[in-house]
């Protein structure tokens, strides 16, 4: 019950993310904002986050979790539904700095909470669960989002993702009992970030880590771009991106048995050439069947990683600095998503959608030989 609770409270927080993101994209385009100012969109979800990660790790190390979740909870409402209150451009780039950053204390203090729950033995299983919870929010947000856009225009949808984390904040001030957290340090020797990148398991994980999180959020910030150039309908797009979200959450469940047979890098080094592969021909089709075959794909190769990257991340970091490392993480994964979006909304205004996708792809295939000469 007490992982089952965890699950929930990441997804509704998770859920309202992915459907801001996905409503965002095709609001902006439906007033009037170009490919570009899509892509400035996208990045300022990544923006802050990419600046305050690692000081949102160390808070979340020194008070736990539970505060920085009901503040984080109700920034994410309001964030949310501050569109629907003044529906123009400029209200757009206020929102997205918003959820961003409101997620991203939430990212931090739910791997935290997982990382702290159960055994060491247990943990990769933990954080498979962790998974599973990401890859049902994924599924059920861009159906959610779609729907409630063609039903009920992009204001309205905004403020109806505002209900999740809104019943998410509720849900934790409900809980009066400690959330697991990691075992407090007295004094932590040499807190600066740099020496976290000396860790050789640490500093690998965190490239890995990168190149993955490149294949999955531009995913989402590519796949509404094409499908309104496709002529796609909300609610089409919506089943396109929930069809790789439930090729995530396919593979996470069996997740707990791989990872008992085959060597780590092994898996994130084939997740990645399955990705490459998926990206490569992704802009060659416009068939919805196809395109939902290939996002199913993608979901394989992508979603098999996270869980195992959570767990070496957590295992390898120093004792009472595990927030910190997720921040850092979540940091180095922001500088990407901040810059990335940008050079990716100009690079298709100008070249189209399909050097996008390629260049993506020569980057997955880099990591996968990267991890796979992580081997031992």
């Amino acid at each position: 019950m007490a992982i089952a609770y965890f699950v929930v409270l990441n997804c509704l927080g998770h859920l309202a993310f992915v459907g801001v993101r996905m409503t965002t994209s095709l609001f902006a385009l439906g007033l009037g904002g170009t490919e570009a100012a899509v892509g400035v969109l996208m990045a300022l979800f990544a923006l802050l986050p990419m600046l305050l990660s690692v000081s949102a790790g160390r808070l979340i190390d020194r008070i736990g979790p539970r505060r920085p979740l009901l503040a984080a909870f109700a920034v994410l409402a309001a964030g949310a539904a501050l569109p629907f209150a003044a529906p123009q451009m400029a209200t757009l780039y206020i929102s997205c700095t918003l959820v961003g950053t409101a997620f991203m204390f939430i990212h931090i203090a739910m791997n935290s909470v997982f990382g702290a729950y159960g055994t060491p033995e247990e943990r990769a299983v933990t954080f498979s669960w962790l998974a599973l919870g990401f890859s049902i929010s994924s599924t059920i947000g861009p159906v959610v989002a779609g729907f409630a856009i063609d039903q009920l225009g992009h204001a309205e949808a905004m403020l109806m993702l505002a209900a999740f984390p809104v019943l998410g904040g509720v849900l934790v001030w409900g809980m009066r009992r400690p959330l697991p957290r990691p075992e407090r340090v007295a004094h932590v020797r040499g807190s600066g970030v740099l020496d976290l990148l000396r860790i050789p398991q640490l500093r690998n994980t965190f490239i890995v880590s990168v190149v993955l999180a490149m294949g999955w959020d531009l995913y989402t910030f590519l796949t509404p771009l094409y499908g309104a150039r496709l002529g796609l309908a909300a609610t089409t797009i919506g089943v396109v991106m929930s069809t790789f979200a439930l090729a995530t959450f396919a593979v996470r469940l069996v997740m707990p048995l791989v990872v008992k047979r085959l060597r780590q890098w092994v898996v994130m080094s084939s997740a990645m050439a399955v990705a490459g592969t998926a990206y490569i021909l992704f802009p060659l089709f416009t068939s919805v069947p196809l395109l939902m075959a290939l996002s199913f794909v993608l979901g394989l190769g992508l979603g098999c990683a996270q869980p195992i990257i959570m767990s070496l991340l957590y295992e390898a970091s120093p004792p009472g600095r595990q927030g910190e490392a997720v921040g850092m993480r979540t940091s180095l994964l922001n500088g990407s998503h901040t810059l990335i979006p940008l050079a990716s909304g100009a690079l298709s205004a100008v070249a189209g959608m399909g050097p996008v996708f390629w260049l993506l792809a020569a980057f997955l295939f880099g990591g996968a030989w990267f991890a796979r000469r992580r081997i031992k």
